[in-house]
């Protein structure tokens, strides 16, 4: 099995995806904007990005939010789950994947935190 790496980033030493046969990895991805600075605002507002940052990375190894199969949720607020919830299931709204949510601090000043695992066969 091969291993392709997607989205390194020179200042950090981690890959947004890692393909490994038909899964692809993705690290955490909190909510950077495409500017690189971090999207302040509700969490509403940093759950979109978190899940556009999410389908950005999937793009790069040719796969999409439908493919993915697990993801590992982390907010900093239990109290913000229910909004939460509704932004991500607007973005999962059929064949939702598996998920565990904790509440937990991020070492960033976010919100939340989202790390995904996709299927996507290779053709």
């Amino acid at each position: 099995m091969t291993k392709e790496v997607y989205g390194t980033h020179p200042a950090v030493p981690l890959s947004a995806a890692v393909r490994a046969g038909d899964f692809i990895f993705l690290s955490g991805q909190i909510p950077f904007g495409p500017d690189g600075d971090l999207v302040r605002g509700d969490i509403e507002t940093q759950t979109r990005q978190v899940l556009d940052n999410i389908a950005a990375a999937l793009a790069l190894a040719n796969a999409s939010l439908a493919d993915v199969i697990k993801t590992t949720i982390w907010l900093t607020d239990p109290a913000d789950f229910g909004r939460f919830n509704a932004v991500y299931g607007a973005y999962f709204p059929e064949r939702p994947p598996a998920r565990s949510c904790v509440a937990s601090q991020l070492m960033v000043d976010a919100r939340v935190e989202i790390e995904a695992v996709a299927y996507k066969p290779l053709p």
